[in-house]
């Protein structure tokens, strides 16, 4: 079993996020548990790259001085695996929002898919969801989407090293990506929807590696409480 002085020297862990938690309580959660274990004070706990409530998979928390690694672990490529829905779109490009927008599917084939595919591998330029915590003028991009204020969000270079298409199910398409740090696999999926002449939004994600951490590797909350327990 892990000890207080194994913490404070430096700890990664993966954790497996479920839905609905915020990366935010996931380190609360860890934090909080480490401390009651050991009676500790304070301890640096801190996350390596946001994952959205809706969203599930790896999560590399540091610890104590393993926190000077984050923006290490946050600048390394990133796996996605996950499902888009064609013919619709939401003002969040995912399931944040209700369906703004319907749009015709008809047209679109197996092949136009797996060859859109291709428009969207190396260096593209991408635009982030107004529902997002970047930051304009000192607030989050969501904080003006959720108040109806119209703001400016431009365009960002990301690089998508792999885009496949691993499963097509109607109008929903099951995906595998892999990608630069910032780049949001909501705004792909709407930008897809959009060269393929229709709409999209995503319906589902889970982060399966960043960097050489994969998400096979990583304890559930659950388990890593039970540990210190």
């Amino acid at each position: 079993m892990r000890t207080a002085e194994d913490f404070k020297s430096g700890q990664v862990l993966l954790i497996d996020k479920p839905l609905h938690w915020t990366s935010f309580q996931v380190v609360n959660k860890l934090r909080w548990k480490i401390r009651k274990t050991f009676n500790i004070k304070k301890i640096k706990v801190g996350h390596a790259g946001t994952l959205d409530p809706l969203a599930s998979g790896l999560l590399v928390i540091c610890t104590g001085k393993m926190t000077k690694q984050i923006n290490t672990y946050q600048g390394q490529d990133k796996e996605y695996t996950g499902t888009i829905t064609l013919g619709s779109t939401t003002p969040s490009f995912d399931l944040e929002t209700e369906i703004d927008q319907t749009f015709p599917t008809d047209h679109i084939t197996e092949s136009l898919i797996h060859d859109t595919t291709k428009l969207f591998i190396g260096d593209i330029e991408q635009r982030p969801p107004v529902f997002s915590a970047i930051k304009k003028d000192g607030k989050r991009l969501y904080e003006f989407a959720r108040a109806g204020e119209d703001v400016e969000v431009k365009t960002r270079t990301v690089c998508v090293s792999e885009f496949e298409i691993t499963k097509i199910d109607d109008t929903n398409l099951d995906f595998r990506v892999v990608c630069s740090k910032g780049t949001y696999i909501r705004s792909l999926a709407h930008d897809f929807g959009k060269a393929l002449n229709s709409g999209a939004h995503l319906s589902a994600l889970r982060r399966t590696k960043i960097g050489d951490f994969q998400v096979d590797n990583a304890q559930s909350i659950e388990d890593f409480i039970s540990e210190l327990s």
